[in-house]
C-alpha cells in the first residue's frame, strides 16, 4: 500500500530534529525548522504541527545562529551597561555642579554679610568719633578760661568740684585758703606734728601727701604745689569728713 493511500495519515513516528536561530538585532529573529520523515525523506516546507504531534527541540550553542544570538544580546547588554554607566556618571556630574554651585553661593553670601557687617561696623565707629569729636569741641568751647591767680584757681576747682559733685563755696574755699597759705601756693608746713612725721603740709589749703594722693581728683595734676589740684584735693577730703570745706573754720 502506497504511503499517499487514502485513509492513511502522514504520521511522525521518529524523533524530529528542529534547530532554531535567532539573530537579536533590532528584536528579529529567524526561525529554521527541519524535520526528517519517518521514511528518510527530507522536507523543507515548514509545516504545522497538531497538538497530538510529538516534536522534539534541540539548541546548539555551537551553531553559527547560536553565537550571533549571544553576540547580539551582549552586544545589548553592553550598551544598556555603558548607556547605564554614562547616565550615572551625568548625574553625578550634574549634583557635583549643582552642589558646587550652593556652595559658592552659600559662600558668596556668607562674604557679602561679613562685608555688610564690616562695613556698618566702620560706619557706626566712624559715627562714634564724629560724635565724640564733636562732644570735645562743645567741651572745649564751654570750658571758660580762668585767670591765673587766686581768684582764677578758685574758680576752676568750683568748676571741676561741680563736675564731681563735691560740695562748696567761693567763701567756704576762700576763707580756709588765706588762713592756711595766705594765698601762697607754695606754702610749707616744717613745724607741726606732720613735719616731725616727715609729711608736711603743703599748698593752698596745707594738704599732706598721704590725704592728697587718696583725695586726688582725676583731671587735675597730681601735685601738691598745683594751686587747682591742691584745692579740690581739700574740698574732697573737707566733704568726706565734715560734709563741706564750708564747715571748717580752723585747722582739719
Amino acid at each position: 500500500m502506497s504511503a499517499n493511500t487514502p485513509g492513511h495519515s502522514r504520521g511522525l513516528k521518529k524523533t524530529h530534529k528542529a534547530t532554531i536561530a535567532g539573530v537579536a538585532a533590532l528584536g528579529a529573529a529567524a526561525l529554521t525548522l527541519s524535520l526528517v520523515s519517518g521514511n528518510g525523506s527530507t522536507e523543507t516546507e515548514p509545516q504545522a504541527l497538531s497538538g497530538t504531534q510529538q516534536v522534539a527541540w534541540s539548541y546548539d550553542a555551537s551553531s553559527p545562529q547560536a553565537k550571533a544570538l549571544a553576540a547580539g544580546i551582549e552586544a545589548q547588554q553592553s550598551t544598556i551597561g555603558l548607556k547605564a554607566k554614562q547616565e550615572a556618571e551625568a548625574k553625578a556630574k550634574a549634583e557635583a555642579k549643582a552642589k558646587a554651585a550652593a556652595k559658592a553661593k552659600a559662600e558668596a553670601k556668607a562674604k557679602a554679610a561679613a562685608k555688610a557687617k564690616a562695613e556698618a561696623k566702620a560706619k557706626a565707629a566712624a559715627k562714634k568719633r564724629a560724635a565724640e569729636k564733636a562732644a570735645a569741641s562743645r567741651s572745649v568751647a564751654r570750658t571758660p578760661v580762668f585767670a591765673n591767680n587766686l581768684d582764677g584757681w578758685i574758680r576752676e576747682a568750683l568748676y571741676i568740684m561741680d563736675k564731681h559733685d563735691i560740695p562748696g563755696t567761693y567763701n567756704g574755699l576762700h576763707k580756709n585758703i588765706m588762713r592756711e597759705s595766705s594765698g601762697n601756693p607754695y606754702a610749707i608746713n616744717n613745724w607741726d606734728i606732720n613735719a616731725i612725721n616727715g609729711v608736711p603740709s603743703k599748698g593752698l589749703l596745707q594738704v599732706i601727701y598721704p590725704t592728697f594722693k587718696a583725695y586726688h581728683v582725676p583731671g587735675t595734676k597730681f601735685d601738691q604745689y598745683d594751686p587747682v589740684a591742691n584745692i579740690v584735693a581739700a574740698a574732697n577730703y573737707a566733704a568726706d569728713r565734715y560734709g563741706s570745706i564750708d564747715n571748717v573754720n580752723s585747722a582739719y
